[in-house]
This record gives C-alpha cells, structure tokens and sequence, in this order.
C-alpha cells in the first residue's frame, strides 16, 4: 500500500511537470537571469529573411492594427488563447489583431516562429507602428512576441496569469532577449 502510494505521487509529479512543459511555449518567462551588458536592449544577431512569402498586408492597416491591440489592454492571458473572450496568448493576440484590420480571408500565422517566417526584417531605427518585435524568452529564437505601438512600447500577451499590456522594449527583461523587428506590411 506505501509503495503504491509512492507511485502515485511519482505520476502526479511527473504530470505536473509535463503540464508545465506543454505551457511553457509563448507563456511563462524563464528564471531571470543577470543582464548581459548595458541595461538597454541588446543587438540583434543577422537577422533572418522571411523563409515563405510575406504577407504584404496593406500600410494603410498599420493604425488600424496599432488600435485594434491597444483595445486588448488587460484583456487575460490564456495559453492558447486567441479571442477577446477566451483570452490570448502572444501569437493568438498578433493573429487576432491582424484578422480584424484585413479581410479574415487571408490563412494568417498562428505560431511566432510561423510569423517570422512571413514577415521581414526590419532595423530598429526603421522601425514603424504595427511591426512586430520579436524575443527569444525560452532559449529559442522567436519563442515570444508583440506589437510595436510607437515611442519604443509594443503591446503582448505575457505569461499565465497576466493580462495583454504595453510595455517598454527597454524593460530589463524583454531587452536582454530582444531579437528584432519584423514588418508584414508591404513596402
């Protein structure tokens, strides 16, 4: 009866710890670690060309996208989540805005690593409302990402537990993991 107990415990255990896994992708941060350097945001590597076919979205959206994310302030985090009512998630809170401001024909990303992949790189100081900035919050590149919204902010859906909010590229947190900018505007 002990050592049937014991293994009870030993799978509880072991679920937990794959149930936070499988939550780990665009949700929680890691473990803070010291910054690396300057407080401000780190350089970005070479950045990568859009591997598919960029989305090409029309400049006349940006505002429109800017907006649309700034209504979702405070709007609950939920792993997965990509609607007002179910909460969002960082790639189901870009995949929404963008559905709202173009026509929702359009197939559009769901993953951060699937809108990299249509989206190109942008230096910092080309930087425009409605680009997308990208983190690498798990040791991955493009495992986190958001909106930019201007006056160096971008809206995002954090981490379980939290609410979509705007925050600074320069936050110590998100600097020390910035991976760039990206755009899926058309030029």
């Amino acid at each position: 009866m002990h050592q049937t107990q014991a293994l009870l415990v030993d799978r509880r255990a072991a679920l937990a710890l794959a149930a936070a896994a499988l939550l780990a992708g665009c949700a929680s941060p890691p473990a803070p670690r010291a910054p690396t350097g300057t407080v401000g945001r780190r350089e970005p590597a070479a950045p990568m060309p859009a591997s598919r076919a960029p989305l090409d979205i029309d400049p006349g959206e940006r505002e429109a996208a800017v907006a649309q994310a700034m209504l979702l302030v405070n709007t609950p985090y939920t792993y997965g989540g990509n609607t007002p009512r179910g909460g969002f998630d960082c790639s189901g809170l870009i995949q929404y805005v963008f559905a709202q401001v173009t026509e929702g024909a359009r197939r559009l990303p769901r993953s951060t690593a699937q809108w990299a992949a249509v989206s190109e790189p942008v230096a910092d100081a080309q930087m425009q409302r409605g680009d997308l900035v990208f983190f690498n919050t798990s040791g991955a590149a493009f495992s986190h990402m958001g909106l930019y919204v201007g006056n160096d902010q971008f809206v995002h859906a954090p981490s379980t537990g939290g609410t979509v909010r705007k925050v600074s590229l320069d936050n110590r947190y998100f600097a020390a993991r910035y991976m760039g900018a990206r755009r899926v505007f058309a030029a």
